[in-house]
């Protein structure tokens, strides 16, 4: 839900005409029907602990990990981090960090049960 609310506003917020916006949502909006789809297609196929579908889960989860830390360290904090209000400010930038800290070891402590 807030990936899809993070990329709706970053498509609201591009200085894009109204068929590349309306494309980008069409888009976003159809490739979590099409994977279901496809995931009930291959279940009939899929064996869950042969090393082949180890790897590619592995490989898949990877990769989306990866791709989630650096959209939110590259795109989303660091336009804040670098922005005017928390550069003049040490005591705002120490909050700062101490809150990212507390945010990313919250959601470690939740990654623990899920």
């Amino acid at each position: 839900m807030f990936e899809g609310m993070g990329l709706g506003g970053c498509i609201l917020q591009a200085e894009y005409k109204f068929f590349k916006k309306a494309m980008m949502v069409f888009f976003f909006s159809v490739t979590t029907p099409f994977g279901i789809a496809l995931g009930i297609a291959l279940s009939s196929v899929y064996k869950e602990n042969s090393p082949s579908s180890l790897i590619t889960v592995g490989l898949l989860n990877a990769s989306s990990a990866g791709l989630l830390i650096y959209m939110a360290l590259v795109d989303l904090l660091s336009a804040d981090f670098m922005g005017p209000k928390l550069q003049g400010s040490i005591k705002l930038q120490i909050k700062a960090y101490i809150v990212v800290l507390l945010g990313a070891g919250g959601m470690s402590l939740m990654a623990k049960w899920a």
